[in-house]
């Protein structure tokens, strides 16, 4: 059982799936604080892509082998695991790419450039990672389309009321990230895209940093997008999720062309497949579906409100441990969080609170977590972030806030 008798989630007995947590750092038991930018793997998705490598590995969709059609099988099998977890329509609705980034360029190519044209405007946030805000910036340089920030204020939640203001019938794409990477906020993306809905305008939430932690409905929330990363829930590097309305996939171009993506080709002219396979050219990456697949189903097994509950445990436990630090300064302290927390030290920059965590065994991320607006806001250029995962203890918390108290005595 977890150190805190309070706690009835078993962390040691799903931290016993990740072998390299068992490791030491420095001569230290490893302390792993950085899961918001890669989670840990278990030995369960690993086992999965052995298992592809050495039983039935073939190239998928064009083999009429056996191989072959166990393997397509097994990588079409994955769009099914995705569908149901995100409470999507249907499986052709899957589309696999090779993570949250590419997934965003997709939409902004394939559907902005068919969609977006001068004047019109697209509404992101202040606080969202820089793959939410560059697509967008170039999509609006090629089309003369305007693009609109929702400010946030000082405790990092949205001021929606400038939000509202915003909106108008010129207004197309509304993209927000559902849990901010930087601040941990966890922002009102139902009410958000409604408000969207009310003047047309076409809705995309990066998921990134919320399917690991939270429930994604896409119905619920009424998403007519959504993206996220395999590596982001336990799964593999490389590979990531398009999920979108099946009505609004057919009416897009073609991100990539070549092979495994045509009904036919001659000299003349090219017919494209049907979605989703339109959107897939080339030989996928195969292992990585199949490790998504593992991935997702570990999930399942331990339940993602179980995993929310124990998460926002950790970070309340984290939250009064730091308050009793006065030299740290969190930075988003907003009412709904996810399990992190970035901040600063007065007079020692982040990269020296890294380099003195990782001397005391304790992993963590600095530097602008791909969020530099965010960063401005704050007058600052980096904090350092604390993220948690099911597989931490509070063990592992009071290790980091000893190690934090060094640091501070270090420089003093």
């Amino acid at each position: 059982m977890n150190s805190d008798s309070n706690c009835q989630f078993d962390a040691l007995k799903y931290r016993a799936d990740f072998p390299i947590l068992s490791q030491e750092m420095s001569g230290k038991k490893l302390v792993y604080l950085d899961s918001a930018a890669s989670t840990q793997k278990p030995r369960q998705v690993v086992e999965a892509m052995m298992d592809l490598y050495y039983k039935y590995y073939a190239n998928i969709h064009r083999g009429v082998y056996q191989l072959s059609q166990k393997t397509t099988d097994a990588y079409e099998g994955v769009r099914t695991i995705v569908k149901e977890y995100i409470n999507a329509n249907l499986d052709e609705e899957i589309i696999f790419t090779r993570g949250a980034t590419e997934s965003l360029n997709l939409i902004a190519h394939s559907y902005g450039k068919v969609h977006i044209k001068e004047d019109d405007e697209i509404i992101v946030s202040e606080m969202e990672h820089h793959a939410n805000i560059v697509p967008w910036q170039q999509l609006c340089k090629e089309t003369g389309a305007i693009l609109r920030y929702i400010p946030f204020d000082d405790n990092g939640e949205l001021i929606l009321e400038e939000y509202e203001k915003m909106l108008s019938n010129k207004t197309k794409i509304v993209s927000v990230v559902h849990i901010s990477n930087s601040l941990g906020t966890i922002n009102p993306i139902k009410y958000i895209f409604a408000k969207a809905k009310e003047v047309g305008a076409v809705t995309i939430m990066d998921a990134s940093q919320s399917i690991q932690h939270v429930k994604v409905d896409v119905q619920d929330v009424g998403a007519d997008f959504m993206v996220f990363s395999g590596h982001k829930i336990y799964g593999p590097t490389g590979i990531g999720v398009l999920w979108g309305r099946m009505p609004l996939l057919k009416t897009m171009q073609p991100y990539q062309t070549g092979g495994d993506m045509i009904k036919a080709v001659s000299f003349e002219r090219t017919l494209f497949a049907d979605v989703p396979a339109i959107f897939e050219a080339g030989t996928q990456n195969i292992e990585g579906a199949i490790g998504l697949g593992a991935a997702i189903n570990y999930v399942n097994s331990i339940g993602i409100e179980n995993i929310a509950k124990y998460e926002h445990y950790l970070l309340e436990y984290a939250n009064a441990k730091v308050a009793e630090i006065p030299q740290v300064k969190i930075v988003g302290t907003a009412k709904e969080k996810a399990s992190l927390i970035s901040f600063i030290l007065e007079d020692i920059h982040p990269h020296d609170v890294g380099t003195i965590l990782d001397k005391c065994g304790v992993a963590v991320r600095t530097g602008q977590h791909c969020t530099e607006p965010t960063m401005k806001h704050f007058g600052i250029t980096a904090t350092t972030r604390a993220s948690f995962a099911f597989y931490n203890t509070i063990d592992d918390i009071n290790v980091f806030i000893e190690s934090l108290k060094q640091v501070i005595e270090t420089f003093e």
